[in-house]
């Protein structure tokens, strides 16, 4: 048995998983049924991968997979062209510098253009960064009256009218962001909407940055979350040019939706130092082979944007995936990952993102880290890890000050100086 075929043990595998789960979702463990992980830990010819050495050539089979069959191709890298729109030395009461700067990332200025909102610690030397994308515009992450308000399509909401930002919604997600704490921590905070760049709907690709890479949408080709990943790694080439900054500092987070996000711009991506998964669910850090909670079928259903084309052959028959999300955590090895859920959210199924993370130890171990250093699903707010994080917490679907702290104790152990 190899490495990884003992971590899946203990999670109580079997032979099969259903064909295909409930048509509503299931919360009950004793549902779930059997279901074998594909193992990251052999090739595709069937040979296991036994040392280090070896794993680059396996990570680029499973990045290849999950390329064509889930997240879709991404167009190569182009060189952005950018400009520093505002600035205020004095922002959240003198304690950061503001900075709003507009990216061009398809190449030239005629794709959307990614509107990137910075807080630099005033008083630290080229400081890290934890980096991510935000649902409200940037004006929506802090009440600070100096950030431009977004101009981009909203998706419906409080304080949203006709589908565009009001007043009303300045300072709505600030909580989510905590930008006060993470600059007192010692970081700067980055983020952009990722709405300028891939609008959230099912009909938002003609008015996405994909058009902009002049090819006919196949089957294996990006799609929103692909769009989103990419602007992130924009992001960071943004950053590597800012040298009031250390590039070589990065975290890169998200929450829901963006936590899938952020989970395929690290894997994409070895530049991110560091990856944060918040919240993620079906086809971030969960499980796709679990029944429970949300489904491929029902993803796939709700948001056809989301990912490729190939993606939907697996509605209903998800033991025929080639890959599972553990593999996509895989893919981020030896760099650390944090994987956080909530005990009410069980539509995001947090023991399956828990799972996940567990299953991925075996490639961290190979790579010589501590992996998750955990065999059991933790308590509420017991947070567990070495290179892989975990907690869990009490609540809802949301972003709140407890996670910020283990993201950023999480941070303070893995990317200091």
């Amino acid at each position: 048995m190899t490495s990884v075929g003992r971590a899946l043990a203990i999670l109580g595998t079997a032979a099969a998983i259903h064909a295909q789960g409930p048509s509503e979702a299931n919360y009950d463990e004793a549902k779930v049924g059997s279901y074998t992980l594909p193992d990251p830990l052999v090739f595709a010819n069937g040979q296991p991968v036994t040392s280090k050495e070896q794993w680059p050539a396996r990570r680029a089979e499973i990045l290849a997979l999950f390329e064509r069959e889930v997240y879709g191709k991404t167009p190569p890298a182009r060189p952005i062209e950018f400009e520093v729109t505002s600035r205020d030395p004095k922002a959240l009461g003198g304690a950061a510098t503001r900075e709003e700067i507009t990216l061009w990332i398809t190449g030239s200025k005629a794709g959307p253009p990614l509107r990137l909102l910075i807080y630099k610690p005033n008083g630290a030397a080229r400081p890290g960064v934890f980096l991510g994308c935000n649902f409200g515009g940037n004006h929506a992450i802090d009440a600070d009256p100096g950030i431009t308000m977004s101009k981009s399509w909203m998706r419906p909401g409080k304080g949203v009218e006709n589908n565009r930002a009001t007043e009303a919604t300045r300072g709505a997600e600030a909580s989510r962001w905590q930008a006060k704490m993470v600059v007192a921590r010692g970081y700067a905070l980055a983020t952009y909407y990722y709405g300028d760049i891939f609008p959230d709907h099912k009909d938002g690709r003609p008015d996405s940055i994909a058009p902009h890479f002049g090819r006919e949408q196949a089957p294996d080709d990006w799609n929103a979350i692909g769009a989103w990943a990419y602007g992130l790694s924009r992001a960071l080439d943004y950053i590597e040019r800012d040298k009031t900054l250390d590039a070589k500092r990065v975290a890169v987070l998200g929450h829901s939706r963006l936590g899938k996000t952020s989970l395929w711009a690290g894997a994409r991506d070895p530049r991110f130092a560091m990856v944060i998964s918040n919240d993620s669910g079906e086809d971030g850090a969960a499980l796709a082979r679990r029944n429970y909670g949300e489904t491929v079928a029902r993803i796939n259903t709700s948001f056809p944007h989301w990912f490729d084309g190939n993606f939907k052959r697996y509605n209903g028959r998800v033991a025929d995936l080639p890959v599972d999300q553990h593999m996509l955590i895989s893919l981020i090895a030896p760099r650390p990952v944090y994987v956080a859920s909530a005990v009410e959210d069980r539509w995001a199924d947090p023991r399956g993102e828990f799972l996940s993370a567990l299953a991925a130890d075996p490639v961290y171990r190979l790579l010589g880290t501590g992996g998750i250093a955990a065999k059991e699903m933790p308590g509420i707010h017991q947070p567990v890890g070495s290179t892989i994080g975990y907690h869990i917490r009490a609540g809802v679907h949301d972003v709140t000050a407890y996670d910020w702290e283990r993201f950023l104790d999480f941070g303070d152990r893995h990317m200091k100086r």
